[in-house]
């Protein structure tokens, strides 16, 4: 890649596929970040950078205090979890995260590389930036107590609903319908929280991940766009950089690219960065 990593060109993000808020423009403000980054992340679409490879060595080369939201969903160390109660996993969809192979840590591992992200998202976090992450509930102890030991303040716990989850074992017990999200801010009390003078409830309700957001493919755990377009107009303005350590297939970029914020997003995975890559060049 030739030039500067100019991010948000002055020109608005025209995108056919999805409805959004009419009053959302493009600011005409050019945003930069250093020339080195063109050598570790690849320009896609018209505000989207992203990287193939393990996050923390792509946040490590990010400037200090240059982002102002990180949205991810990280692994949420239940593969073993699951295998060790002996799961039927043969009778879940072949695509499972439990079949994936990216989240059969054990805790302590897993807990030591989330210690290891909240170092670095500490360091990239602006001053009162905020940290929107999904979680799992069983797991929501540890990610409080990981973060407030990086200089994170706790702001809530919230909860996304699915409305057609899958009916799995239903004539068993309740099915599994909810995950977690957690809200903090970094090094403050208060941030960016966009809610137009309206009262926004700390659960939110839709669809699971319909079947024309995987055009490109399929992630296991892929949230809807528009749960991340909820969580990226609140808690980030047009033109901030907005990035995802943890990106799967690539939802939070979708949303940055389509509303007018600049990405920064890295996948360990091949096959989920090219799904990235096509779906962000779809809407252009």
């Amino acid at each position: 890649m030739n030039g500067a990593l100019a991010l948000f060109p002055e020109h608005t993000v025209v995108v056919k596929q999805l409805s959004f808020l009419s009053d959302e423009k493009a600011p005409p403000v050019i945003r930069s970040l250093p020339e080195s980054l063109d050598n570790d992340f690849e320009k896609i679409g018209q505000y989207a950078r992203l990287a193939n490879g393990d996050c923390l060595d792509y946040m490590k080369v990010i400037p200090t205090d240059s982002v102002d939201l990180i949205q991810t969903d990280p692994p949420y160390n239940l593969g073993l979890f699951m295998h060790n109660r002996q799961t039927n996993l043969n009778k879940m969809r072949e695509n499972h995260f439990a079949y994936s192979g990216w989240d059969d840590l054990t805790f302590e591992e897993w807990e030591e590389s989330m210690r290891a992200f909240f170092k670095e998202s500490n360091r990239v976090l602006r001053k009162k930036g905020s940290l929107l992450m999904f979680m799992s509930l069983i797991k929501v102890e540890t990610m409080i107590r990981l973060a407030e030991e990086h200089g994170f303040y706790y702001k809530t716990v919230g909860v996304w609903h699915k409305t057609n989850p899958m009916p799995r074992n239903m004539n068993l017990h309740f099915v599994n319908s909810t995950e977690c999200w957690l809200y903090f801010i970094n090094e403050g009390t208060t941030g960016t929280f966009n809610n137009a003078d309206k009262v926004i409830h700390d659960y939110y309700e839709t669809s699971v991940t319909p079947l024309k957001e995987k055009k490109y493919g399929a992630h296991p755990t892929q949230k809807p766009l528009e749960l991340m377009n909820h969580f990226v107009r609140i808690l980030s303005n047009p033109g901030d950089v907005v990035l995802d350590p943890f990106m799967g297939s690539g939802s939070t970029g979708m949303s940055c690219e389509a509303l007018g914020r600049n990405f920064l997003g890295v996948e360990l995975e091949p096959k989920y960065y090219e799904i990235t890559r096509k779906r962000i060049q779809s809407l252009l």
